[in-house]
């Protein structure tokens, strides 16, 4: 049966390279129940009000009916994504001390020197070659090296993280129309795998830190205690795959962007100052994380003029809200210069995204670099080839054609 309801539509592979149509739909409808009880909000104001709502819960136990792939496993608990506060801060607060300010004010910063010399090697790669995939050759080796280095994951087994992620992706895959059982089923397992492996080597480091984050996780002892070893693997899962499948997204679909728009991409050549702005709109116009699946509200609440009821599924579509010419004008236009550009690229409020400052700096100078070194460069295919997952949309490849170095 061909796609019904407006979730069904827009979960559609078919709608996958362009559903942005879908989402002004949604926002003329208001706040759309959909024929499983699940309610989306597409409007920005709405969306806004409702990330910084203490009666909206991001942990499945307050579901009518959770989501099994999302909810706890029997020996592990869910990473502080998925929990409210105050287990959610506690939890937050202990995984920010060996990342960023106030404890490690200087973590990034010390990165961006790594980081240039990763893409100018990627890049080097490229000289000989006037056929390019993005994706493979570039937009995916570059943050999962990042991700490994910071957290002290051997390169030799980047190729095993890429298939335990690849298969916990899979299971955020809404197709309509196929059982997703045995896809939530591989992905608990992959999950599971991946974090019992982060959890050994975490252990090995107990009582020797090595100075990279697993290490810190293991050994500090901060104000609110230290992590339990299932707590830590929970951790340890999320910023492993939360710290490059993100940013793959935010550099391709990026690429894609500037090349659609060869008058910005030559500006910005020109002016490579211009690309930390450039970048706040690329997380607005084409956000690596469209919508957020797993939000319920602890109460019946009031959206819209509909009341959404206690425990129901509330999916909020966050590329929807960046595209809401009610707060942004000319939404659908492509403006690195726009000024007042407050999106949803990393979410907002206390779930505001752990690792946006380190995707900040990996897109500004991966796209940095890429602008400068790329000959004319050209798309293949438009549209590309698109990667399964709704929630995490960007292109699988993206083959592009230029002016071989030597």
């Amino acid at each position: 049966m061909p796609p019904d309801t407006l979730f069904e539509r827009i979960t559609d592979y078919a709608n996958r390279a362009d559903p942005y149509p879908l989402y002004a739909e949604l926002r003329e409808n208001g706040v759309s129940l959909q024929g499983d009880g699940s309610y989306l909000v597409g409007t920005y104001h709405e969306i806004a009000a409702l990330l910084h709502d203490p009666r909206i819960s991001s942990d499945l136990r307050n579901r009518t009916e959770p989501d099994p792939l999302l909810a706890r496993s029997d020996d592990m608990p869910p990473a502080f994504i998925g929990v409210d506060d105050p287990e959610h801060d506690r939890l937050r607060r202990i995984a920010m001390r060996p990342f960023g300010p106030p404890h490690s004010p200087g973590r990034i910063d010390a990165l961006q020197g790594d980081i240039t010399g990763i893409a100018e090697d990627l890049i080097q790669a490229f000289r000989g070659k006037d056929r390019i995939d993005l994706v493979d050759d570039f937009a995916y080796p570059l943050p999962v090296t990042v991700i490994c280095g910071l957290l002290g994951v051997p390169q030799d087994d980047v190729p095993r993280v890429r298939a335990w992620t690849n298969t916990i992706i899979a299971g955020f895959d809404f197709s309509h129309g196929e059982d997703p059982e045995q896809r939530r089923q591989s992905a608990m397992q992959a999950r599971d795998e991946m974090a019992h492996y982060l959890g050994d080597l975490a252990e090995e480091r107990r009582g020797h830190p090595s100075g990279d984050m697993l290490s810190a996780l293991a050994n500090d002892e901060g104000p609110e205690g230290r992590l339990t070893q299932p707590e830590l693997m929970a951790t340890a899962v999320l910023l492993l795959i939360a710290g490059h499948e993100t940013t793959v997204n935010l550099i391709t679909n990026g690429m894609l962007t500037l090349l659609r728009h060869p008058d910005m991409l030559a500006k910005l050549r020109a002016a490579p100052e211009l690309m930390p702005r450039a970048v706040e709109e690329l997380l607005r116009y084409e956000p690596p994380v469209q919508f957020l699946p797993q939000r319920s509200p602890l109460t019946d609440i009031e959206v819209a003029g509909v009341t959404i009821p206690k425990g129901a599924s509330l999916i909020l579509v966050l590329a929807s809200g960046n595209r809401d010419p009610l707060r942004f004008d000319d939404p659908d236009r492509f403006d690195p210069m726009r000024e007042d550009n407050q999106h949803f690229g990393f979410g907002s409020g206390i779930h505001n995204c752990f690792g946006a400052p380190l995707a900040r700096v990996e897109a500004q100078i991966a796209l940095t670099a890429l602008v400068r070194s790329l000959d004319d460069p050209r798309l293949v295919e438009d549209p590309p080839p698109y990667r399964r997952s709704p929630v995490l949309r960007g292109p699988r490849h993206l083959m592009i054609q230029h002016a071989a170095g030597t």
